[in-house]
């Protein structure tokens, strides 16, 4: 039943990312959410914490993007508290470059937010796309 209940509540999230809605994503977000970002850039690394998370990550990102940002959700599978988001994401940054990079979330929640999740990603993308954080 756990599984189901997380399937569904990230359902709900990616309905809304694919919308350019991504308040329902940062809502759930636990207080002490952990995130990796895998690979060898300057946005790969672990941030801990909602507010680091918010902060040093998001922002910077999105502060980078001249559209609102979208992310499909093509697949999905969960299994107790793990729930694994295979995705796509469409933006065009300030300088003109589409950011259209192939994401595998596997995210791990409790009491209905994600406490943990581990981004794979496109890394050439990221280094070819984005300016370096900060």
């Amino acid at each position: 039943m756990e599984a189901i209940a997380n399937k569904q509540i990230m359902r709900t999230i990616f309905d809304q990312l694919a919308d350019g809605n991504g308040k329902a994503f940062v809502d759930a977000f636990s207080e002490d959410i952990v995130w990796h970002i895998i690979g060898d850039t300057a946005w790969s690394g672990t941030y801990r914490g909602k507010e680091v998370v918010l902060n040093t990550l998001l922002r910077p990102l999105f502060g980078q993007f001249d559209t609102r940002y979208k992310n499909r959700a093509s697949r999905m599978t969960a299994e107790s508290d793990m729930v694994v988001v295979e995705c796509q994401g469409e933006v065009m940054t300030k300088a003109g470059k589409a950011y259209n990079n192939t994401y595998c979330y596997v995210c791990r929640m409790s009491e209905g937010k994600i406490c943990e999740l581990t981004e794979y990603l496109d890394t050439k993308l990221i280094n070819d796309v984005l300016l370096n954080p900060g």
